[in-house]
């Protein structure tokens, strides 16, 4: 069953302009991992700071009770987007029974966006 979904977008230039240290406040290791894989694209990390806004949405909270650099938007072998939580967003999805999250991720040259789906059990 469908508990919420999120949707957000982003301007591109808004995130290509920040620094090491928003970096490090907003995104785990793995994914500044895959940043650098992905030559610090800027369109890569929007899209990947959508996804966490789109998941805050998703709870119907915003970013309550937990830190974006606790919900953590990686790829597959095939690139395939999906949402690993830790700490107290970990939490909030089991309290919720959030049995699946499912991502999309698109970007354009000047905007990202992402949709977020959680499924309750």
């Amino acid at each position: 069953m469908i508990f919420g979904i999120g949707c957000d977008i982003i301007e591109i230039d808004r995130i290509a302009n920040q620094d090491k240290r928003f970096l490090d406040k907003h995104f785990t290791e793995n994914e500044r991992d895959l940043f650098i894989k992905k030559n610090n694209a800027p369109q890569t990390i929007a899209a990947n700071f959508a996804a966490k806004e789109a998941f805050s949405k998703a709870l119907g909270t915003g970013v309550r009770g937990f830190s974006l650099n606790e919900v953590e938007v990686l790829r597959d072998e095939l690139g395939k987007p999906y949402i690993n939580a830790y700490g107290k967003a970990k939490e909030i999805l089991k309290n919720l029974e959030i049995e699946n999250i499912f991502v999309s991720l698109s970007h354009s040259k000047e905007l990202a966006e992402a949709f977020v789906v959680m499924e309750r059990k």
